[in-house]
């Protein structure tokens, strides 16, 4: 009897001990978990571009803040922060970079300011707070995002013979980005064509169309072009198109007039230079691919490049012909 008292009584405390023993730990672990703090680390800006200050023309007055607060705002303004982290930091270097060159080399506003918030002479910029309400319930993870771009690439920059280069860049590309000699004046030999891997399905307006009839697109034209001949058939009026490395249009003639595709893409306020045309319906019809000049690094091939698995380092070697990555700072400016 006492034997059986024993065994019933060893049985008893392993069906009821056991599973505390083992499932004890288990709960420990999981509020050892739970009670983690859930605040998110602080980031710091880096002490290279915190040490540099720089003049930010904004609406007619002049500010000056570090290069630092200056990089977060324009990488805020100039690519959506829901990017790969990877796409955000090629974008950081980029913007410093073209930064580091404006004031290097002289930018537009002599001794005034050495940059402006204007995207269409400098870079785009945005306070924290504009971006905040913009972006609403993921402010502090976006935010987070833009400050680690910045801060984690602190003071490196794009360079071709160990000097900053002309970093420009562009939303989308119809599969290649176009050389700087193919749009501007000058050709530069880091910024040649290259391909570029967005998808184009995936991407809002990447594919747009834009109509003029015969009046709106005569009053345009003519602005830019008083010398262009259109009369006669509207089918006529745009002859001799000359297509560059990226399929965009390099020149077309205009009435007779000879011209580069993008200054008829910005007299026509197309949203790239890789357009076609026809007529329909007594106007002038244009289908366009992409958004943007088209040289330098097209952020959503950037992007694209970091879903990939490509660190910035790689985007940027990629989309800038023969540099290196590395740091570069100001000369003292007294």
């Amino acid at each position: 009897m006492k034997q059986s008292i024993g065994v019933s009584t060893l049985l008893l405390i392993l069906l009821f001990v056991l599973p505390l023993l083992v499932i004890t730990p288990v709960l420990h672990r999981q509020l050892a978990e739970s009670e983690e703090p859930s605040e998110p680390l602080t980031i710091i800006p880096g002490d290279i571009d915190s040490a540099e200050t720089v003049r930010v023309l904004d609406d007619g007055t002049v500010q000056e803040m570090t290069l630092a607060n200056y990089l977060v705002g324009v990488v805020r303004a100039e690519m959506p922060a829901s990017f790969e982290r990877e796409a955000l930091r090629a974008q950081a270097v980029a913007a410093r970079t073209y930064t580091l060159y404006k004031i290097k080399n002289g930018g537009n506003h002599g001794d005034t300011a050495d940059v402006c918030t204007d995207p269409k002479c400098c870079q785009a910029y945005i306070s924290e707070e504009a971006a905040r309400s913009n972006w609403g319930a993921k402010a502090d993870d976006y935010e987070a995002k833009i400050e680690d771009a910045v801060y984690s690439t602190d003071g490196q920059a794009i360079l071709y013979d160990g000097q900053p280069i002309l970093a420009a860049f562009h939303s989308s590309s119809p599969g290649y980005t176009r050389s700087a000699g193919e749009v501007w004046l000058t050709d530069l030999p880091y910024l040649q064509s290259v391909s570029s891997p967005e998808k184009g399905d995936a991407i809002p307006n990447y594919y747009s169309r834009a109509e003029f009839t015969a009046e709106d697109f005569k009053k345009r034209v003519l602005a830019a072009y008083p010398e262009a001949d259109l009369s006669g058939a509207m089918s006529g009026w745009l002859t001799g198109a000359v297509t560059d490395s990226s399929g965009s249009i390099e020149t077309v003639k205009v009435g007779g007039v000879t011209v580069k595709g993008g200054s008829l893409r910005s007299a026509l306020g197309l949203r790239s230079a890789c357009y076609e045309w026809e007529v329909q319906s007594k106007k002038l019809v244009f289908f366009v691919t992409g958004f943007g000049h088209g040289v330098g690094m097209s952020q959503y091939g950037a992007n694209q490049m970091a879903k990939d698995g490509s660190d910035y380092e790689d985007i940027l070697t990629h989309y800038y012909t023969g540099v290196t990555v590395g740091t570069c700072t100001l000369p003292d400016r007294g």
